[in-house]
């Protein structure tokens, strides 16, 4: 079985403290629904993960 390239995240974000489940492949800015700081940035590939991660979601 091969090992799965891309992953959906839930993350805390570092200013308010909301958590969120986001793509760790997204194609654009992520921000957080409360206080909108970027939570996620787009590389091209792999994101740029800025919040905490919390868990990987299977």
């Amino acid at each position: 079985m091969s090992k799965k390239k891309s992953n959906f995240l839930r993350v805390k974000c570092g200013d308010c403290g909301n958590q969120q489940v986001v793509f760790d492949h997204a194609a654009s800015k992520v921000e957080c629904i409360i206080c909108s700081k970027t939570l996620v940035q787009p590389k091209g590939g792999k994101s740029k993960i800025v919040a905490q991660i919390i868990e990987v979601i299977d």
